[in-house]
């Protein structure tokens, strides 16, 4: 006779699970308490083979073991992306309160794609939407969703775009194949973005600063063929290169979309964050005109991973590309269970959702905006003045001034190997993480600070190492 008893126990609460409950909390106030948390390092495949072994094995094991030998043994072979000098990529720095509410979020187990099931948590992940919608002074009306991320929200924005271009051709353009106009200094998911709608792309070359201008853009354009200028369904602009830092001209690039009849979308996973720090906000003019744009909680503001909050002008444009029909999906579009609220399924290229909002939304409700602002504005202290002890730096050289948070910068005389070399050292030795980039073919380092727990003394540190 079949032993039912062992499997409905992994869906009971029993005095096992009430004990494991208990440690999983203490893990996570332990880990949030550390100040900083360990750099830890990455392990090879073969080490964690030795280190750890099967993990998976047909008769289970001790909750509490497999959650030790999470703790002991994977956990730190892990870099902590919140490190207060993990200065490479672009880092993330969650506040405590938003890592305590992922898991309320995940013990919720809320389906957040319609209104009709989650209706209490897209209501608040939408408040937190229409803060930004607000900084970046888009009109009444606009709206969005939290997606998984800046490459989701590109692909999700950018097949709006498409819909609409083939819409307004009336069939005329059903079976031509899409053109993209991207800035020069444009994130490597645009790109992708186009191999799966099966589009093309092209760059407007951008200046020294890796910034791309309205000038330039519309210079670009006239070169193209008439056809070609029928093709363009979209013009991509970057608030924030995620190489560099640099907010192309929003402005001018919004009027070539205009006098083009196109789509603006404008990405700004990384940088459009600093949308509420006043000494910056007005290198983002222009970005009020955006038909779509993106900006990751998850990177400048403050939430745990995973979350792009991606954002329409107009949703309705964004549901009619992106619905998906089916016999018992059809409920869901019915008046009385859509109301006035938008399904978060219908403005992305997803159907099944976590509501991924709801930490940032908790972080924000509970700290505020103005301590938002306040903590933005001190990542960007920290970076002009690490740009200052490098201008001091008899070793180091500043290639470029910054605009937003990203340092980039070269040490005299050091070959691409030596720079590696480098790098590898300070990570073995927890003392930072910091990966060489490329600037204009020239291999350079690089700074990304994004938490305000990053202090002018860690850079200063880190400087030292370099002599």
């Amino acid at each position: 006779m079949t032993d039912i008893s062992k499997p409905q126990l992994m869906h009971f609460y029993d005095e096992e699970s009430a004990e494991l409950a208990l440690a999983i909390v203490k893990y996570a106030m332990e880990r949030i308490k550390m100040d900083p948390p360990p750099l830890d390092k990455p392990y090879t495949l073969s080490e964690l083979n030795s280190i750890v072994g099967q993990t998976i094995k047909p008769e289970g094991r001790n909750g509490l073991d497999v959650l030790r030998e999470f703790a002991d043994e994977l956990a730190p072979s892990c870099i902590s992306v919140d490190h207060p000098l993990f200065l490479s990529f672009v880092p993330g720095a969650p506040t405590e309160s938003s890592v305590l509410f992922d898991l309320v979020v995940a013990a919720s187990n809320i389906y957040a794609g319609s209104w009709l099931e989650g209706a209490g948590a897209v209501y608040a992940e939408n408040q937190a939407i229409q803060w930004i919608i607000d900084l970046a002074k888009m009109p009444a009306g606009s709206g969005g969703v939290f997606v998984a991320g800046g490459t989701a929200g590109n692909l999700s924005a950018l097949l709006a775009a498409r819909w609409r271009w083939r819409d307004r051709s009336r069939g005329s353009m059903d079976k031509t194949r899409p053109l993209i106009i991207a800035s020069g200094g444009s994130h490597s998911s645009v790109e992708q973005a186009t191999k799966v709608m099966d589009a093309d792309v092209l760059k407007v070359p951008a200046d020294e600063r890796g910034r791309t201008s309205g000038a330039a853009t519309a210079k670009f354009i006239s070169s193209l063929s008439r056809q070609d200028k029928k093709r363009v369904c979209a013009i991509v602009a970057t608030s924030g290169t995620t190489n560099v830092g640099v907010v192309d001209d929003l402005e001018g690039m919004a009027q070539q979309a205009q006098a083009l009849n196109t789509w603006f979308h404008v990405d700004g996973a990384y940088g459009a964050a600093a949308l509420c720090a006043p000494s910056v906000r007005h290198l983002f003019n222009g970005i009020e005109h955006a038909d779509s744009l993106i900006v990751d909680p998850h990177k400048w503001l403050f939430g745990p991973y995973d979350s792009c909050a991606l954002i329409y002008r107009n949703p309705e444009e964004a549901r009619n590309a992106h619905t998906q029909h089916a016999e018992y999906l059809d409920v869901l579009q019915q008046p009385e269970h859509r109301d006035e609220a938008w399904n978060p399924a219908d403005l992305a290229h997803h159907l099944s959702r976590r509501a991924r909002g709801l930490p940032f939304w908790f972080s924000l409700a509970m700290h505020g905006t103005d301590a938002y602002r306040d903590a933005m504005e001190v990542t960007l202290d920290v970076t002009r003045k690490g740009a200052e002890l490098i201008r001091n730096s008899e070793h180091l050289e500043l290639v470029l001034e910054p605009e937003l948070s990203v340092l980039v910068f070269r040490r005299s005389g050091w070959s691409p190997a030596q720079y590696q070399l480098w790098s590898d050292r300070i990570l073995s030795k927890g003392i930072a993480f910091v990966v060489p980039s490329s600037w204009q073919g020239e291999t350079v380092l690089r700074f990304c600070i994004v938490n305000p727990r990053t202090t002018v003394e860690g850079i200063a540190q880190i400087i030292d190492t370099l002599k």
